[in-house]
This record gives structure tokens, sequence and C-alpha cells, in this order.
């Protein structure tokens, strides 16, 4: 695995000829408390090896992060690395969290987008979905982000990041928001058939 932190990136040897995939999200992707090698990432990154395929996958999450943090730094990523496979975005949780209008978070959601079709990296859109005391006017905005930017700029859709794992005790931790070790583990098992399909493409 690969991560970036702050400005820099560190580079584990013997994966030359991997396919890259950046992680692009925030403390979800990040693999807020966990340990070294239980983050979401760690576990993608074998699940998909394990399937068959192999990958490298980097982990370009910012504990905290919203959509508007990750449009401020999309392009220094992305000009981190002479060659990009795939990208998953993974944004937008914090967004609800705060209660920002979604209105903000589509404008920045489809920038992001935007920058990712403009450079034709193949890119999987990872929905999030709004906590419930938000209301129903509010969540029909912000879910709708995802799939309707997915669909605008030809890019692959998964319905929702924490499929299978929201709101279960069992598979997240103590703050009930990330998911734990065996969460994670759900996570990549959902979600790595629907990456290595992109990839084959």
């Amino acid at each position: 695995m690969l991560v970036i932190s702050c400005f820099f990136f560190v580079v584990e040897k013997g994966y030359t000829q991997d396919k890259i995939i950046l992680a692009f999200g925030d403390s979800l992707t990040a693999g807020y408390g966990l340990g070294p090698g239980e983050g979401f990432t760690d576990e993608l990154e074998r699940t998909i090896n394990i399937l068959g395929s192999t990958a490298t996958v980097i982990n370009a999450g910012v504990s905290g992060d919203t959509s508007s943090g990750g449009l401020s730094r999309i392009k220094w990523v992305l000009d981190s690395f002479e060659n990009i496979d795939l990208v998953i975005l993974a944004l937008g949780a914090n967004d609800a969290l705060r209660g920002i209008q979604p209105e903000i978070t589509t404008q920045n959601i489809d920038q992001i987008a935007k920058i990712l079709k403009n450079r034709n990296i193949p890119t999987i859109i990872a929905g999030m979905m709004a906590p419930p005391n938000l209301g129903k006017v509010y969540a029909k905005q912000f879910n709708d982000i995802y799939p309707v930017t997915a669909k605008k700029y030809g890019m692959a859709f998964y319905p929702f990041f924490l499929d299978g794992v929201a709101g279960l005790i069992e598979f997240n931790q103590i703050d009930r928001i990330h998911p734990n070790k065996k969460g994670v583990s759900i996570i990549s098992k959902k979600m790595a058939p629907v990456i290595i399909k992109v990839l084959n493409k």
C-alpha cells in the first residue's frame, strides 16, 4: 500500500507493475481508529489480490476532510503520480455530519469529478448517505449527489460506501461512525468485485 500524508507520499518497493488505485476520501478511507495494516486501503488491496488481480491501493484519505477540502487538494494529489489506473472518490460524509448545504457538496463533488474526467482517469464514485436526523428533504438532495454526478460524467457508481456496515454495532468502533476491522473487511469484500470489473474494462 502507498500512503499519502500531507504533501508527500511513501512508496513501498515491489509494486511497480501493479495497477494503481487511488482511494481519495476522508477518515473512512484513511482508516481512522485502526492500527497499521488494518485500514480500508490495506484490506482492499489484500482482497483485490486474493481475487486474482494485482493492485496497489494508495491511501489518499484525510480524516475530517470535507468535499471542499478534497477539491482543494485533488490536483496536487493526482500530480504526485505518473499514472493512476483508477480513483475511488469517497467524499462527503463530513459534509452531511456538519449539515453543509447539499448545493455546496454538489458543486465540489462535481468539480472533482470533472477534473478526473478531463484527465481520463477511470473513477468509481462511492455514494454517501445523510443521517436521518437531517430530514427527508436534506437526505434526498444529499443522497442524489452521487448517482447524478456519476451519470453526468459516465463514471462507475457504488451506491453506498458503508453498505452492510452502517448502523451495526458489531461492525463499527465505539463512535458508531467509523468501521472496525470487521466492518472494513465487509466493505472491501463488497467493493472489490466492482473495482476489478472497472479495472478490466
